[in-house]
């Protein structure tokens, strides 16, 4: 049936080569490039091989539209027109869109979502490694309501399971590898009376010392560290006087907090690893010192899990939690930066891990409220102005378009934001001040946004999934969030 199946295919890419052939564009780089891309489509094999390893890397925030606006930048720093780059994950061969929406909301966020891709279900907004049976912040709805999560299972399974974040590790979505709460807020305390459940953080060293995590990496040391309490420069914020680091410590983690103490670990040790290198979330990726990259973090948790795992593999959770900050901001030229980092990150994990054994997913919890302007020429810089088309070339033609106001305006922008042309000053009027290029290039720019929000707010269409490796033929069409954790898990278990 194989052999039928190739002979068939090797005949179908025949009769499109001498079709080809015969048409006048045939000689046209577009059109040839058109065919190589059908032959490579037509070559595909599935691979229905037992996933080993799994890896699924989450950009919080980086729905298709915030993707675009990476991709163009990632290119345009290389020298090029930017929307011919291609990005690490983009050149993986399978993909769909994910629709994001929690079951209460239809516009989400990351607790919902993590929770989703980590569990198989979807549930309600704010709510951690639970049902939609909750009710959000009362406690007593949690008993009978809590899901195991991928990192569970598959320790279950034998495997090694970390995860990595440039947010706190006690944020939404690594806080849904691990943790049950009726409130992503309670990062480092519970309310009164709340009995049933324990804080974010503390959960944390729980699964650790039970296994179910063995690497952990990203910010948040100050809910790990209690009042009175610094470490690393960070004061403690817990109230009941837990120093988690030090029961990390006692349970043989190796502890990092900067690029020294990150440099200095031994993945190679089989203890576990806990780094906490902010007080809160990590530095943006264009402010980043003295602390490890999203790569270097993701590099370093796949060979300490590789060492400890064995032939038994391991699951891993990555997430660039601040491509969504920058966002929430309306600062797109760290939003770009963040997301370039991601993007390394993907590649280390690609790099590092056999296709044939390693499933890789590459997705978004969800999108934001950004948007593109128009008609923007050729290579006009994603955070800058919107340049002329130029009909006798290819490049733009450096002269910005003006909107009615008489001002240029940026090829990005946002729908809401702290970068509103309503302005309070002003009566709430919408009056656009004017903008240059070298503004709307500064690394600290606002894009112009309408509606006035002190943060930008996520939006709710699909976001893409992109995927490589043991069944990810899959991911196809347009799929619940929920079915991420269902595809992962057959990937891992299929005979």
């Amino acid at each position: 049936m194989k052999s039928t199946l190739v002979a068939s295919v090797a005949a179908i890419a025949a009769a499109t080569t001498a079709f080809a052939q015969d048409l006048p564009q045939a000689g046209n780089d577009w059109f040839t490039a058109g065919q190589e891309r059908l032959q490579a489509e037509l070559a595909k094999q599935p691979n229905t091989s037992k996933a080993k390893n799994v890896i699924i890397l989450i950009s919080d925030g980086n729905g298709v539209g915030t993707n675009y606006a990476s991709r163009v930048w990632a290119g345009q720093q290389e020298g090029g027109f930017g929307d011919e780059y291609v990005q690490p994950h983009e050149a993986f061969p399978n993909l769909a869109l994910v629709k994001t929406y929690n079951v209460n909301a239809q516009t989400p966020d990351s607790a919902g979502t993590g929770t989703a891709m980590m569990s198989g279900i979807k549930t309600k907004a704010g709510i951690i490694g639970v049902n939609e049976n909750i009710v959000r912040g009362d406690c007593s709805t949690i008993e009978g309501n809590t899901v195991a999560s991928m990192n569970e299972i598959m320790t279950e399974m034998g495997k090694e399971t970390g995860i990595v974040s440039t947010a706190r590790i006690t944020h939404a979505t690594p806080a849904s590898a691990y943790a049950k709460s009726v409130d992503r807020n309670f990062e480092d305390s519970v309310p009164e009376g709340c009995t049933q459940q324990t804080d974010i953080a503390t959960q944390l060293i729980d699964a650790m010392e039970a296994g179910i995590i063995d690497v952990a990496m990203g910010g948040g040391l100050r809910h790990f560290l209690p009042e009175g309490t610094e470490v690393a420069g960070v004061s403690g914020r817990r109230a009941d006087g837990v120093n988690l680091v030090e029961r990390a410590q006692g349970l043989g983690a190796q502890f990092a907090t900067d690029q020294a103490s990150f440099e200095a670990v031994d993945a190679a040790a089989g203890t576990p690893i806990l780094g906490l290198f902010e007080g809160s979330h990590m530095m943006y990726e264009a402010d980043r010192a003295d602390e490890p990259s999203l790569a270097e973090m993701t590099g370093a948790a796949i060979a300490a899990l590789q060492a400890k795992s064995g032939d038994n593999g391991f699951f891993l959770q990555v997430e660039a939690g601040r491509v969504d900050h920058a966002n929430h901001a309306g600062n797109l030229a760290r939003v770009v930066a963040d997301q370039k980092a991601f993007a390394d990150a993907v590649a280390m994990a690609d790099e590092m891990t056999d296709d044939a054994d390693t499933l890789i997913v590459v997705t978004a919890d969800h999108e934001h409220a950004i948007a593109f302007n128009g008609y923007c020429g050729r290579g006009s810089d994603i955070l800058g102005l919107c340049m002329g088309i130029d009909g006798a070339g290819v490049a733009h033609t450096g002269e910005p378009l003006l909107a009615k106001d008489g001002h240029a305006y940026t090829v990005a922008g946002y729908l809401n934001g702290a970068g509103s042309i309503l302005r309070e000053d002003m009566n709430w009027a919408g009056v656009r001040p004017a903008v240059d290029q070298e503004d709307a290039t500064d690394l600290d720019y606002n894009q112009q946004a309408l509606i006035p929000m002190s943060s930008e707010t996520h939006s709710g269409e699909d976001v893409a999934v992109y995927a490589k490796g043991p069944w990810a033929h899959l991911f196809d069409g347009t799929i619940e969030q929920n079915v991420i954790f269902h595809v992962m898990h057959h990937a891992a278990t299929a005979e």
